[in-house]
């Protein structure tokens, strides 16, 4: 087993450069930055239909008004994409551009977005046709999103714009610069519309949709559930974060299947469509990638190891909340032989059970979205509409990763404890020096910061980074140092970064190092990256937490 983890921490670098491509950044960080709307949107749904659960039912016209916000948000979500993913890729363009030439991210938003209704908006008595404006909508949201900035990066790299003397205002001289790659995106994206309906008589958007329809159905199979979490769960296993790099290939399924399961639902029909994003959230990733949930508390309540009791106990309520760093990197359990099999398995047979329990037992599919924070049971029943099986497949699903793990966890316990056992005597006089260590970097109150420093720390969702940021708070606040912190994710970083002087890379996304350096040697910041353990003993550590940052600080 050591020798086939070895052979695959060797395509680590390949896969890190499939993670950090631009074009799936784009479509990841663009949802990341639509998300308000799809968790917005989401709570009219629940205020909507939930009561019908119970037996109440809200008049026609009152219901009308309820869901009103939803078709305003979610169901113009596809237009939205469009032009926050337009917006990221413009970005990372941006990075190999000179400073003084950029694209602006503001008008290849707008010619996306143009665009996007282009190919997917048909003329109606009385406006526009809004049946490809949400979530049916979103490859070709894509789709317009990198036609757009391609052709503006041409445009821009080539000089092809409208110049204007320097005595112009700069906003002036902007729009008179971004004409000419507006127009050419726009009607080349016109022209594209209009092949595909003299061709085939539909619009795009409906087009790619039934181009990919047969993709969707073998995603939603048993085949695609192992193909699409064992992937996951594969490469968060290698140090990768295994999200990046398949969300992205199945944001538009998961969301569309997510709609079509609200609409059989709302009709009194059983959804079915059991690839959602919450599938992912709840069932697959059940505590976090490698279906960790029950892990923290296997660790604490039934390990004999000092080390595993002690890192059960830092993260079993990160955990219980998907934020499951603390144990991958605290175990560790990513690049650890003895868990191989069971990360990588777990996932599988959650996402075959769950499907299971929809094809032979009835149970209703995911029908509603839920922030991923959401405690995973509690998720689980809550977005299939609090279906009675849901309960049951709730309990038999922790019941299932117990068992998977179980065996697997005895073998490394019992590792620890003789590893233990071997160094007592070592580890006596290592307390001592530890403690001395410890001391030696306890943040002197005599070589106070003169600066504030504002850090800022990113993460791939924004809930490992909030731990490391709240150290660093609460550390500020002891020793009476300058330091704020905030959390962060990755992506919908550049924005917030000129209002930093530090940022710092926490381990699932240390791989975009490279990519993110443009960007802080642009604003003059100072960037590090953290290693998984360094980072779990940081986020348990105020102290030291204060002391690194000073430590990178004062750092010539």
């Amino acid at each position: 087993m050591n020798k086939l983890i070895e052979q695959i921490e060797k395509m680590k670098p390949f896969f890190e450069k499939i993670s950090r491509n631009k074009y799936l950044r784009a479509v990841k960080d663009g949802f990341i930055t639509a998300m308000p709307v799809v968790l917005f949107s989401s709570i009219f749904m629940l205020i909507a239909y939930v009561p019908n659960i119970f037996g109440f039912y809200w008049s026609e016209s009152i219901e009308s008004m309820i869901i009103k916000p939803y078709d305003y948000t979610m169901g113009i979500l596809a237009l939205l994409v469009s032009g926050t993913t337009a917006k990221s890729l413009t970005d990372s363009f941006n990075r190999d551009l000179p400073k003084n030439n950029q694209i602006s991210s503001i008008s290849t938003m707008l010619a996306a977005m143009a665009g996007f209704l282009l190919l997917s908006a048909d003329s109606i008595e009385g406006g526009l046709s809004t049946a490809f404006l949400g979530t049916e909508g979103l490859l070709s949201a894509f789709i317009s999103a990198f036609i757009t900035v391609n052709l503006y990066n041409l445009c821009i790299k080539n000089n092809v714009t409208i110049k204007m003397p320097k005595e112009v205002p700069p906003n002036i001289s902007q729009t008179f610069k971004d004409m000419i790659p507006f127009s050419v995106t726009v009607l080349t994206i016109f022209v594209l519309d209009m092949l595909v309906r003299s061709s085939l008589g539909s619009n795009f958007a409906q087009t790619v949709i039934e181009l990919f329809q047969p993709l969707f159905s073998a995603a939603d199979g048993y085949f695609g559930l192992a193909v699409i979490y064992g992937a996951m769960a594969f490469f968060w296993f290698i140090g990768i974060h295994g999200p990046s790099i398949v969300e992205p290939a199945i944001s538009a399924i998961v969301y569309v299947n997510l709609e079509a399961n609200l609409r059989l639902f709302t009709e009194g029909e059983q959804a079915i469509n059991v690839l959602t994003p919450n599938l992912q959230y709840f069932v697959a990733t059940l505590g976090g990638t490698g279906a960790t949930f029950v892990v923290p508390y296997m660790f604490m309540i039934l390990g004999k190891s000092k080390q595993n009791k002690a890192v059960g106990k830092a993260s079993f309520i990160p955990t219980s909340f998907g934020v499951n760093e603390p144990i991958l990197f605290g175990g560790p359990l990513i690049l650890n032989p003895v868990f191989f099999i069971p990360f990588i398995l777990a996932p599988i047979l959650n996402a075959w059970l769950f499907k299971f329990f929809v094809d032979v037992f009835g149970m209703n599919s995911f029908v509603y979205f839920l922030p991923w924070t959401t405690p995973g049971p509690i998720g689980l029943i809550m977005g299939t509409g609090f279906d009675v099986l849901a309960i049951v497949l709730a309990v038999i699903l922790l019941i299932l990763d117990v068992v998977i793990y179980y065996p697997f966890f005895k073998v490394y316990d019992k590792q620890q404890v003789e590893k233990e056992m071997e160094e007592s005597e070592e580890l006596s006089s290592n307390e001592i020096n530890n403690t001395v260590e410890s001391n030696e970097r306890l943040p002197d109150s005599s070589a106070k910061l003169s600066e504030n420093i504002n850090v800022l720390v990113l993460c791939a969702g924004g809930g490992t980074s909030g731990l490391l940021a709240n150290a660093l708070e609460k550390g500020a606040n002891e020793y009476n140092e300058p330091i704020s912190a905030g959390a962060g994710s990755y992506g919908n970083h550049y924005d917030r970064m000129k209002d930093y002087d530090l940022v710092v890379l926490a381990p699932q996304v240390a791989s975009n190092y490279e990519d993110i350096k443009k960007d802080t040697d642009k604003l003059g910041l100072k960037l590090v990256k953290t290693e998984g353990k360094e980072y779990v003993s940081l986020t348990n550590d105020p102290e030291g937490a204060l002391q690194f940052v000073k430590d990178v600080v004062n750092e010539k």
